[in-house]
């Protein structure tokens, strides 16, 4: 068990935590939420202790050993990589590393021989002889072969870098573990990894991470930052969600009696109860749905943006035809023979491994860049709007203030009538009169989506639109995609968001394309694609 009491933070005037008191149990996997600036990654650091707070204190269970997930990918560029995921058990790394001192003396004396004994006892006690067997299960597990294991952690790749750091904050089975966005460059195939490997984790996990599909894999339970205070719930995210919504609803609705309002509630958690039995997730964290309490269920008092897309006028039936695309960047072909035809209504998830061979696809569809091969041709009554991975250009050096900077956009340009879309972004008041160049990156993408809805698009292409969004902003923007009328064409990192938003998914890479009418979930467990998209960077790969 780690706990925290009496903690606060104070940076000046400014107050993180007042009087934080909270336990985290074992065999529970808490999710820590709350709104970007609430201290999510702070209240990490204080429970790892590379924060001191202001006031209070954070216990841990004697003789308990807790794990915390480094964000420095080059901290242990000059180590080995097995021996960098075998420092994840401290105790037992110091161990080996003063028996090697010891064995390596020449003049080996009576006590180095005693205290290499001691050594060699609790070395055994540990397990030590199975830990670089351990250590090198575990990289495999994380798609780091065994060739790499004796190589040097700066010979390898950024994303390598974090299975290996994900690695050495897994050995050991750790008593607590601490993971600050763990899914951030990782592959689907690896996160669906580490979610099985953490639903069935007996320990104590605390984990903050902006991936709702990945937090509704793995946890029993909810560490809500709200106030400065932190309350914890039972459920996952989407529990949480739903119900807070559920409530909120309830509480505005005087007119419905305290009984009928219980047996909602009830019918809610029942078949909240009901969709996560049939769900793929383990068993161990099943367990949740038998601790579900409506006592517990609240209204959330989170803000949430009012994000909604509505056409201009109707698109025809013809969208656009791309014939024959390829595209090469500083001589690396990163998509060829690209041809697919979009049709009315389509909501269109991109995937590949190269992110960036995305952003050039959607920039050879606009006409920002030319494709090496090929032709996009778009149907003449569509009106669309980008939404860039990188909005800089819009911002960088622009000295005007959000009111005049959507002004830009807008054929209305009465300020009231711009000021209601920034507020319906939550930039309301003053708020609305800071200057566009010192925005944030989650205030830049409010923005741009606030220019999207002044467009009223019948198409919108959008690249990693919920980077540097809260979850608020992210399940707003995610409502707002399903109900949209008009044409979708975006690429995400979002599991959720792909799955509850697509209905076609493409497929891209240096040798070709796969195009199926089909959510994503069931695009990820169609096994008759595998080879194909094996085939589609590998030529030596069979194909269907």
């Amino acid at each position: 068990m780690i706990s925290a009491s009496n903690i606060s933070l104070r940076y000046g005037k400014r107050i993180l935590f007042d009087e934080v008191n909270v336990k985290f149990m074992p065999g529970n996997c808490y999710g820590i939420i709350g709104a970007n600036g609430a201290g999510k990654s702070t209240f990490i650091k204080i429970l790892s202790g590379e924060i001191e707070p202001t006031t209070g204190h954070v216990d841990i269970e004697k003789g308990k050993r807790m794990s915390v997930l480094k964000q420095d990918h080059f901290e242990f560029d000059n180590l080995q990589v097995l021996e960098t995921v075998m420092m994840g058990n401290k105790q037992l790394f110091e161990i080996i590393k003063e028996k090697e001192l010891i064995y390596a003396k020449e003049d080996f004396t009576d006590a180095d021989g005693i205290k290499a004994s001691e050594l060699e006892e609790k070395f055994a006690e540990m397990e030590g002889w199975n830990a670089e067997s351990d250590a090198g299960s575990l990289l495999n597990d994380l798609g780091i072969s065994d060739d790499l294991h004796y190589r040097t952690v700066h010979e390898l790749s950024n994303n390598q870098k974090v299975r290996v750091l994900l690695a050495q904050a897994l050995f050991g089975n750790p008593d607590i573990l601490l993971m600050d966005e763990p899914t951030n460059d990782l592959d689907v195939d690896t996160i669906k990894w580490l979610e099985n490997f953490l639903a069935n984790f007996e320990n104590t996990v605390l984990v903050v991470s902006h991936d709702r599909h990945f937090l509704d894999s793995v946890c029993t339970h909810v560490a809500d930052i709200d106030f400065n205070k932190i309350t914890t719930y039972s459920g996952n995210y989407t529990f949480w969600y739903q119900s807070s919504q559920l409530a909120l609803k309830q509480r505005s609705d005087q007119n419905k009696k305290s009984e009928e309002k219980k047996k909602e509630l009830m019918d809610f958690i029942m078949r909240f109860s009901a969709n996560v039995a049939k769900s793929k997730q383990a068993t161990s964290r099943r367990k949740m749905i038998d601790k579900l309490n409506i006592e517990e269920i609240k209204p959330s008092t989170r803000k949430y943006p009012a994000v909604f897309f509505i056409q201009e006028r109707e698109a025809g039936d013809q969208v656009l035809n791309v014939e024959n695309f390829s595209y090469k960047h500083e001589g690396v072909t990163l998509f060829s023979n690209i041809n697919f035809s979009i049709r009315k209504g389509d909501k269109v998830a991109f995937l590949c491994k190269n992110a960036l061979a995305i952003t050039k696809l959607f920039e050879c569809l606009r006409g920002d860049e030319k494709p090496n091969t090929g032709t996009a041709e778009w149907g003449i009554t569509i009106k669309q709007s980008y939404i860039p991975n990188d909005n800089s250009q819009y911002f960088e050096g622009v000295d005007l203030s959000l009111v005049d900077w959507l002004r830009q956009f807008s054929k209305e340009k009465d300020e009231t009538f711009v000021r209601g879309f920034l507020g319906k972004m939550l930039f309301s008041g003053e708020e609305s009169l800071k200057k566009a160049s010192v925005l944030s990156g989650g205030e830049k993408v409010r923005c741009m989506l606030s220019k999207t809805m002044l467009e009223s698009p019948n198409l919108i292409i959008s690249d990693e639109p919920t980077n540097h969004l809260d979850l608020e902003s992210i399940q707003s923007l995610n409502n707002s995609f399903i109900d949209y009328k008009g044409t979708l064409l975006f690429y995400s990192h979002d599991h959720e968001f792909i799955n509850t938003v697509a209905n076609r998914i493409i497929e891209i890479g240096p040798l070709g394309m796969i195009d199926r009418n089909s959510t994503y979930d069931d695009y990820l467990e169609d096994e008759t694609l595998k080879e194909r998209k094996l085939a589609l960077f590998n030529p030596n790969a069979a194909s269907n």
